[in-house]
């Protein structure tokens, strides 16, 4: 099994600040396009569909955080903070948009449309790992 690295001050500090992480602007000539969306040290990319009225997630992770870009279809997501019993707040993520969970994050992720997303994470998605890091928690969506 990978090691699970600490996180450390100077990677918290680089976080996105807001749920909805904006894109830098493509660059674009006659051959096409090119849409950055991530230049950070990473150790998975998975790619998911889920089909309409699913639900996923309905955890947290101890030191994971993700990037997720929508290729196609609409999530609604739900977040709040760990410990809280707060209601979760709910951003709706389109195609072409891209999101972030840090840990220590509920989150969980309902399905509109069917969809395809990229989610692009800190740690390893060998099993092992994922498993050693996440949380489950009781359901925080409608």
């Amino acid at each position: 099994m990978d090691a699970i690295r600490p996180l450390g001050e100077d990677e918290k500090a680089s976080w996105p600040k807001a749920v909805i992480v904006p894109l830098e602007k493509a660059f674009a000539d006659d051959r096409g396009a090119i849409q950055p969306l991530v230049d950070v040290t990473m150790e998975s990319c998975v790619l998911i569909s889920s089909k309409k009225g699913t639900v996923r997630a309905n955890h947290y992770h101890r030191t994971d955080w993700h990037y997720c870009y929508v290729m196609s279809g609409e999530i609604d997501y739900y977040h709040r903070p760990t410990g809280s019993h707060a209601k979760p707040e709910k951003v709706t993520v389109r195609t072409g948009e891209l999101f972030f969970t840090p840990p220590m994050v509920d989150h969980a992720m309902v399905f509109t449309q069917d969809t395809v997303f990229l989610t692009l994470g800190r740690n390893s998605r060998e099993q092992a790992v994922y498993e050693a890091d996440v949380v489950r928690i009781p359901p925080i969506n409608p």
